[in-house]
């Protein structure tokens, strides 16, 4: 099997949030998609290890806030590749509460659906929840981000947790050496540099500054392995 072929599916990337004992938490999804026209439902495919998981199952309610093209990778990794129970991920982070009391993340949202839970489907290591949605806005008249775009142009990894999780895929190999994250699996292609900390193109990862950081999740350059 060509797992390379679930690559052509398309998905979007969202933040999808929840509450629990007044506790809010939040997380990076991408299989979120529309159910029925009317009513209005939604699903979100969560896996049962993440923390908004826990939420999502104990409030019967939870927020999406889809996310701008031009997201930055380190407010993706904030929700995507750290835990809510190391951190509150909400800490800076602008956001409002919904019609049902869970959180939602206005910053880097071009819109937000709010639902309530009214069934789920157990799928061994995720559960799809299937919402009603209670409320719903658009929040900016600008391009939403794709998991396309995520990882083609802003070179952004999925966690093992995330639903598409399908293992390394190798990349024919280039002039530069590459290398990769140890903490969340970003790459970091010498030929592309990283322009979200201006490292120009062509600049080989020995030549990286002593502080630079991992942009999805702000690990240091030690915690870095070359890749073939």
């Amino acid at each position: 099997m060509n797992k390379k072929a679930l690559h052509k599916i398309s998905y979007g990337l969202y933040v999808v949030s929840s509450m629990k004992d007044g506790r809010y938490n939040g997380q990076i999804a991408n299989t979120v998609f529309q159910i029925t026209s009317d009513p209005v439902m939604i699903a979100v495919s969560l896996n049962k290890q993440n923390l908004t998981h826990e939420y999502v199952a104990h409030s019967r309610k939870f927020s999406v806030s889809v996310l701008a093209q031009d997201t930055p990778l380190k407010f993706i990794g904030r929700f995507g590749f750290k835990s809510g129970r190391d951190i509150n991920k909400f800490e800076g982070v602008n956001y409002r509460e919904g019609v049902t009391g869970v959180p939602i993340v206005i910053d880097h949202a071009v819109a937000y659906l709010e639902a309530e839970v009214v069934s789920s489907i157990d799928v061994e290591t995720h559960t799809i929840f299937i919402g009603k949605v209670v409320d719903a806005d658009v929040l900016l008249e600008e391009p939403p981000m794709t998991y396309d775009y995520y990882h083609k142009v802003k070179r952004g990894t999925a966690p093992k947790t995330a639903p598409t999780y399908i293992g390394e895929v190798k990349q024919e190999k280039k002039t530069y050496k590459k290398y990769r994250c140890k903490v969340c699996g970003y790459v970091y292609d010498p030929e592309l540099g990283d322009a979200s900390q201006n490292i120009k193109a062509g600049t080989p990862f020995e030549e990286l500054p002593d502080d630079w950081t991992c942009p999805v999740c702000g690990a240091s350059k030690d915690d870095f392995v070359e890749i073939d």
